[in-house]
This record gives structure tokens, C-alpha cells and sequence, in this order.
């Protein structure tokens, strides 16, 4: 017999890989590639699948471990977090919320995910905990108990401030449309020196989106006592008010984003397969599902 990757198991490379593919890239749950398989008169038993996806987790583990060391030595990390449901044995009748918190280090162009059970300060203290280099977030204070000190620089992130102000186009039109204006000039920017040098683009931030930045600072700083603070414009500028400093940061590394929408794209998948198949079976398939999610996230973004 040829070798296989599970010992003693007659699916070999090819379906394998389309098990998980379809299940990770294509959103179609185990059930219903069984009963694809099915029609072509290919029956095979939901424990048998279930122990090939079990048995793939184990073997791919050390390989997972290595890519969990390649991104805690980046400089440079994109994180978010999102939201998946799990059965738990302690729970009758109801599905615990768990998180994929996700990791991507632009530089390398390296992503992965971390299935955690909540979303409090210690849910990412396995990867962020004595991190160096430079941590962009969307300002969810967690994430502060890992960069409030002097060996992380914290970098928020333009879009999610633009959203706030997207909020407020119904209650504070002009207000709003004048902050989107100067925002979109921060992004024309970022659109013309795409394909720069990181020093030239430094230098052309430097030179052109810092004034824009400035004049937008000032302008904040007047209008918030206008403002009541509990509307949508007064959270509005206190959000970007609390995050200013990060939201300049990007100004100083032609390297850096000006926001972290590559590692909100990384998610996506998630997103999309939750609508399909609902929930982990177990908090340890969640902990697979992560998995796989890494390798076929880190193979998609060299296509």
C-alpha cells in the first residue's frame, strides 16, 4: 500500500484535503459532503469522518505550534477577534459563545488563529504576553494590557474610527460628512503610494496626510464641547479622541496599514462558514477548526 498521511486508513492526500477545503474554504459542514458522497454511491459513516478530521488535527499540531512561534517573533501584528459557537457538556440545551482571536503580521504574510473560550484579558495572553514590536488593534481595552508599556507600540485603526462617524450621518450630517471628507483623503493617500518604497512612503505621509491629521485634531477639539457626549457624534470623537496617538503612529513606518482591514479579511471565512455549519461540536474541534483555519488562510494569501 502507498504511504498515508493516517496510518491504517484508506483515505488518502486528495480527499483528504477536499474534506478540509471544503469544509474551511467552500463553508459546506461534514453532513453534507456525506451526503454528496452519498450521491456517487460513496457512504461513508459521520464517525468515520469525524475521526479523519480528528486524526488530521493531531498530525498537523507540531506544524500549527511552529507557525504560533513564526508569528509571536513578528514586529509587526494585526488583531481582532470574532465570535463561534460551541457545544458544551455543561450547558443543556445551549451552545457556548467562544472566539477566534487572529493574528496576522503583514510583513510576513503570516496569519493564525487562536480559539479561545472568552474574550477577557486572558484570552490572548498565550501569544501577546512579552510581545515586542508593534500591536494594531481596534481599541478594545483588553488589548491595552499588552501594549501600555514601552516595548509595544499600539496602533489603531483609521476604519474602525471612520465608522463611528458613518454612525452619525443621521443625526449630525454636516458634522460627520466633515470628518468622512478628511478621512478620505488620509485613504487617497494611502491609494497613490501603494506600491512605494517604505521609506517614500513614509516620507509623503510625512509631508501630506500629517497636515490633514492635524487640522482634523483641531477641529475635534473645538466641536467636542458643541456636542452632547451621549450622542452619536459626542462617542464619535471621544473614540477617536482616546485612540489619537495610535491613530498616528502609522505615520512614522512606511511599513505599517493605515488600518486593519488585512486581518478583518483574514475572519471573513469565519464568518461565512458559522451561517453553514453553526457550531463546534467541542471546545477541542473549535481548537482544530483554528487550525485549519491557519494553514488554508496562510495557502490562500500565496495564490
Amino acid at each position: 500500500m502507498p504511504s498515508r498521511p493516517i496510518n491504517k486508513c484508506l483515505a488518502g492526500n486528495k480527499l483528504l484535503a477536499f474534506i478540509l477545503i471544503s469544509k474551511y474554504i467552500d463553508h459546506l459542514p461534514l453532513y453534507r459532503q456525506m451526503q454528496i458522497f452519498k450521491r456517487s454511491k460513496i457512504d461513508i459513516s459521520s464517525s468515520t469522518i469525524d475521526s479523519w478530521v480528528r486524526s488530521l488535527g493531531n498530525l498537523l499540531e507540531p506544524l500549527y505550534k511552529r507557525l504560533i512561534r513564526e508569528i509571536k517573533a513578528q514586529t509587526y501584528l494585526q488583531v481582532d477577534e470574532t465570535t463561534t459557537k460551541v457545544l458544551d457538556k455543561t450547558k443543556k440545551g445551549k451552545t457556548h459563545t467562544g472566539y477566534y482571536w487572529t493574528y496576522y503580521a503583514p510583513l510576513a504574510n503570516l496569519v493564525c488563529f487562536d480559539y479561545q473560550k472568552g474574550r477577557d484579558i486572558e484570552a490572548p495572553r498565550s501569544f501577546l504576553e512579552g510581545y515586542e514590536g508593534t500591536l494594531q488593534t481596534d481599541g478594545y481595552v483588553v488589548y491595552k494590557h499588552y501594549y501600555d508599556n514601552d516595548k509595544v507600540t499600539h496602533m489603531a485603526c483609521w476604519a474602525h474610527a471612520r465608522r463611528y462617524f458613518e454612525k452619525s450621518l443621521d443625526t449630525d450630517k454636516a458634522r460627520a460628512e466633515y470628518v468622512l471628507t478628511e478621512i478620505q483623503k488620509l485613504y487617497k493617500i494611502e491609494r497613490e503610494i501603494k506600491e512605494f518604497s517604505a521609506s517614500k512612503k513614509r516620507d509623503i505621509r510625512q509631508e501630506d496626510a500629517l497636515p490633514i491629521i492635524n487640522d482634523l485634531g483641531k477641529w475635534l477639539h473645538r466641536e467636542r464641547n458643541n456636542v452632547l457626549p451621549k450622542s452619536p457624534m459626542g462617542k464619535a470623537i471621544t473614540y477617536i479622541s482616546n485612540v489619537w496617538i495610535s491613530l498616528m503612529n502609522y505615520l512614522e513606518d512606511g511599513n505599517l496599514m493605515i488600518d486593519n482591514n488585512l486581518v478583518e479579511n483574514k475572519i471573513r471565512p469565519v464568518a461565512l462558514g458559522r451561517k453553514n455549519y453553526l457550531f463546534a461540536g467541542s471546545h477541542n474541534g473549535a481548537m482544530r477548526s483554528a487550525m485549519f483555519y491557519s494553514f488554508l488562510a496562510a495557502v490562500k494569501s500565496m495564490i
